[in-house]
């Protein structure tokens, strides 16, 4: 009885959780009504610089009509493509892979999880990393718990200061290994890398893809309110610390009660294959580990100073594989030859097709919905007046309440951080002004919502990335997220209210 009561509490497939989202998705799309926006261009500045961006006017929504004045609805076929009827429900996993291009969703985030992939499935042929891992232990000792708070609090940093969230995926791929071995699980990893530069995203003061945009919409002077956010996102750091920390010294206790124990085994079973070969520390494996730490030292400064982003992450990461893959040759670690490099590469890059798949497939969500372009008929765009149209006339603190829960839900479809400041900032900020409440108070309800729900939304693309590398499904994932989640939530609601009660502007 007990072992049945487990099989029928067992969260579904993540596949099968995205595939009833798009079925859902398209029984909308024959209930409601499509709309569109106007749009238009606004430009604002970022210390010296001028930005422009393509926004919607707030107050020019019209339900797209037919020839006798009737609401239009579209709805989508059971299999159809662009040319063919209209896009398909069950067209979903193709066209969302396909969407977008090189440098975001879909298509963009799923060649750089295949490319980073690859690059370390070279890496961790030559043996270098669980040697590294074996010597880190070896010198803490039992002093492993401090790597927590440090890991947490420097990634953290990262996403509060250049918005850093797909490069947590090739970092993951060596802390993962590095906390099973240090006794803890893969949900710590995550935590440290992917969930603590969205908590810095989330709660930045100086974003460039988030804050400083919806901002420069909003018509807020840009990166300003930078006092309270430092201190907002101390606490929201803090408090991730705290709650990673507490959940590792469990895990170390008792490493069953790990969700992710199963999942796990795979990297137990890498270290302790590389136990007695960890006992020498060699000069290839040596330049190996110091390969990882310039590649990451080139990351860190490409995408500050140059701008890098996924392309050229992309490219630094395969360079690594490429000098890794030839030192392993050289000093023949694991008994290396060329033709390893080229199947450990696709043997890395194997592992992550299942992540580079939901990608895709989440991305097959917005499509049915009619996709983005707000000058574009769709369901989308109804959603959003619909939920805007909601918010007015509400006063004061509920209604900043409000547009934070409105902005965790839209999150759900747009996971784009600059994407969502473009489609929802137009209409938040009037709203802000009509409720009597600062438009400063709109983008901190708008970053919130969008930074913090990306730790659990299925449809975010990083998340299903770094999950992939921990081998770790989302339905699992979300069984463990959903008390730090709640945690969060209370934390944005007491920031919001305050943010009203203090005038914050």
């Amino acid at each position: 009885m007990e072992n049945k009561k487990k099989k029928t509490l067992q969260m579904p497939h993540t596949y099968v959780i995205i595939f009833a989202v798009v079925a859902i998705c398209a029984l909308m799309t024959y209930l409601i009504p499509v709309g569109s926006f106007q749009t238009q261009e606004i430009s604002y500045m970022v210390g010296d610089t001028e930005k422009t961006r393509t926004v919607i006017v707030a107050d020019s929504f019209a339900y797209e009509l037919d020839e006798a004045g009737n609401r239009v609805r579209n709805g989508v076929p059971l299999f159809g493509t662009e040319d063919f009827g209209g896009q398909g429900m069950l067209n979903y996993v193709f066209e969302g892979l396909t969407s977008g291009d090189k440098t975001g969703s879909a298509v963009g985030i799923v060649a750089f999880i295949l490319v980073i992939g690859g690059a370390f499935g070279i890496v961790m042929r030559t043996g270098a990393v669980d040697a590294g891992i074996h010597a880190m232990i070896r010198k803490t000792k039992g002093r492993e718990i401090i790597l927590i708070p440090v890991l947490f609090t420097l990634f953290s940093l990262g996403g509060a200061v250049f918005g850093m969230g797909e490069e947590a995926i090739p970092f993951a791929m060596v802390i993962v290994p590095l906390t099973i071995a240090m006794g803890y699980d893969a949900v710590v990893a995550v935590c440290v890398t992917y969930v603590a530069t969205q908590i810095g995203f989330g709660t930045s003061w100086m974003n460039p893809f988030g804050l400083a945009i919806a901002q420069g919409i909003a018509g807020v002077p840009v990166l300003s309110g930078a006092g309270f956010r430092i201190v907002m996102w101390t606490v929201f750091t803090a408090a991730g610390v705290i709650f990673t920390m507490l959940y590792a010294r469990k895990i170390k206790k008792n490493p069953m009660a790990s969700v992710s124990y199963e999942s796990d085994a795979y990297y137990r079973g890498q270290m302790a294959q590389s136990d007695g070969a960890a006992a020498l520390f060699t000069l290839g494996q040596g330049l190996v580990l110091l390969t990882i730490l310039v590649t990451i030292v080139w990351t860190v400064w490409g995408v500050v100073v140059e701008g890098y982003y996924i392309p050229e992450i992309a490219s630094q990461f395969f360079v690594m594989g490429l000098v890794a893959g030839i030192i392993g040759c050289v000093f023949k670690l694991n008994g290396m030859r060329p033709s390893d490099m080229a199947s450990s590469f696709q043997s890395g890059a194997a592992d992550l097709v299942g992540a580079a798949l939901v990608v895709g497939m989440a991305q097959g969500i917005v499509i049915v919905l009619g996709g983005t372009d707000p000058t574009t008929p769709s369901v989308m765009n109804t959603i959003l007046y619909t939920l805007g149209n909601l918010l007015s006339g509400v006063p004061g603190v509920l209604a900043a309440w409000l547009m934070y829960v409105f902005q965790s839900l839209f999150n759900f479809v747009v996971v784009s951080g600059s994407g969502q400041a473009a489609l929802t900032m137009p209409i938040m900020a009037p709203l802000a002004d009509l409720a009597g409440i600062t438009r400063q108070v709109a983008v901190l309800a708008y970053q919130l919502g969008d930074g913090l729900t990306n730790l659990i939304v299925p449809t975010s693309g990083c998340l299903l990335g770094v999950l992939g590398v921990a081998r770790l499904e989302w339905g699992k994932w979300a069984k463990f997220q959903i008390k730090m989640q709640g945690m969060l939530f209370v934390l944005s609601t007491i920031f919001v209210v305050v943010a009203v009660l203090i005038g914050f502007n």
